[in-house]
């Protein structure tokens, strides 16, 4: 049994394991990196770049077979800057075994055993398969098989609206696939209603059936003939199957009661600064449960990098953290929705919107349909809801403008070229003072004044 002593080891090599990896190399930590399945994690092997792959090749009218080459062409292309090779440059061990605790302070991966002053979770999250009756029977895809297959479904059925669902329902459709997503609950429930309802629209213009307050009760068939059955008796057939109904983490393997760090289903239990029950070992990422991004896996390496290697108190916060969902249109959301607004902020809450057919470039490229809401309290924004083409780009404005705790009238100063899709967010920050500027009778008296007695 090889031994190994270390500074910190990194169960993982998905976005949050490789981020503190070469950050903590680079500023001098000695680091193990444990992966005993791909580099890169889900995110390039099996989430972000696939399905913002085939969303492209969709969008660009590429056959299926010519589709799935664009898929694996972006993986590739990707791929080095994960490699094992490249952190090897860095000068991070890399050790290609999964790894598991065998004590409070050890860690071993293959025949290899690694004592750590730090240890990080990194594992990330798998698919999370429900036990429907008869699923067990039937071939069904996760996001982890289908940007495999090469053969065009008929008619595939997608059973879950979230992200994942949504996204991958409307690239097949593009593709030339007939698509039903099935819903146990609504679409896109997590976001905005109101700006979720501009995206379901769009999707169903172009042909795809949402099915919901749908809950799967049976599923059966066979391959090319699949069935699902649901709560009110409704049944819908299709060819191919896409289970995408959430996530759950990855902790089975890692033996965590031998190391003293509780957990429950949604993950790694930990503080806000990201340590759990052991003070030696910390979680990042979706194994950490909370919100599963890949953006947020790299912010929480932030927070660990700072408590680690410089023995700062560091805290991990989710008020500033945005998400997107990559349809045509796309659907991005920071800070509160408007329900949770109203319910937090009450009496205080203004809620201002801003119609992207007020836009001249999304007009000039005939794509001005949209909408940005914006939640504002105390003459700050407190969330941002946005459904329109570029929607994932333009959160990253209102992102910043949270994170700095920024007022209403630093935004509003913000001068952008003309014409750019984001006078989006400059309008509508413009659109919180029209009232104040143009319907205030005291502004009307100063005004006036002026005109009449200074020369």
């Amino acid at each position: 049994m090889n031994k190994i002593k270390t500074d910190i080891c990194i169960i993982g090599a998905g976005s949050g394991g490789l981020s503190i990896a070469a950050g903590a190399v680079q500023m001098g930590a000695k680091v193990v990196l444990l992966e005993g399945h791909k580099m890169g994690g889900d995110c390039l092997n099996y989430g972000c770049v696939p399905s913002k792959a085939l969303l492209a090749a969709g969008k660009m009218g590429l056959a299926f077979g010519k589709a799935k080459d664009h898929v694996q062409s972006a993986i590739d292309t990707i791929a080095p800057h994960d490699s094992v090779e490249r952190f090897e440059g860095l000068g991070v061990q890399v050790i290609t075994e999964y790894g598991h605790f065998i004590s409070p302070t050890e860690v071993q991966a293959g025949d290899t055993v690694i004592t750590a002053r730090r240890f990080v979770i990194a594992t990330g999250s798998s698919p999370f398969v429900p036990p429907i009756p008869g699923l067990d029977t039937v071939p069904y895809d996760t996001n982890e098989t289908i940007f495999e297959n090469r053969m065009k479904p008929k008619h595939l059925l997608v059973v879950g609206g979230g992200p994942i669902g949504m996204e991958m329902a409307q690239a097949h459709r593009r593709l030339g696939c007939e698509v039903t997503v099935i819903e146990g609950m609504k679409a896109l429930g997590k976001d905005d209603p109101e700006l979720a309802a501009i995206v379901l629209e769009n999707l169903r213009v172009e042909g795809i059936e949402i099915a919901e307050d749908a809950m799967a009760k049976e599923v059966r068939g066979k391959k090319g003939a699949i069935e699902i059955e649901v709560q009110d008796g409704r049944v819908f057939k299709g060819s191919h199957l896409l289970m995408a109904v959430g996530r759950k983490p990855n902790i089975d393997r890692l033996n965590l009661e031998v190391a003293g760090v509780e957990h429950d289903r949604t993950g790694v239990k930990v503080g806000t600064n990201l340590r759990s029950t052991n003070r030696r070992v910390y979680a990042v990422g979706d194994v950490a449960g909370g919100l599963q991004f890949t953006h947020v896996a790299g912010y929480h390496a932030g927070v660990v990098i700072k408590s680690m290697l410089f023995g700062l108190p560091s805290k991990a916060k989710t008020a500033h953290i945005p998400w997107a969902t990559y349809t045509d249109p796309e659907l991005a959301q920071v800070g509160l929705t408007e329900a949770q607004a109203r319910e937090q902020h009450g009496g205080k809450l203004e809620v201002i919107r801003f119609d992207f057919a007020g836009n001249d470039r999304l007009i000039a490229e005939g794509k001005a349909k949209g909408l940005i809401k914006l939640m504002v309290a105390k003459g700050r924004p407190v969330g941002v809801s946005i459904a329109g083409p570029l929607a994932g780009e333009l959160i990253g404005f209102w992102a910043m403008a949270l994170a700095n705790n920024l007022k209403m009238g630093q935004i509003a100063a913000t001068v952008l070229p003309y014409p750019t899709v984001n006078e989006v967010n400059k309008r509508a920050a413009g659109a919180y003072f029209t009232p104040r500027l143009f319907e205030n009778a005291n502004v009307k008296r100063v005004v006036g004044f002026v005109q009449r007695f200074l020369p």
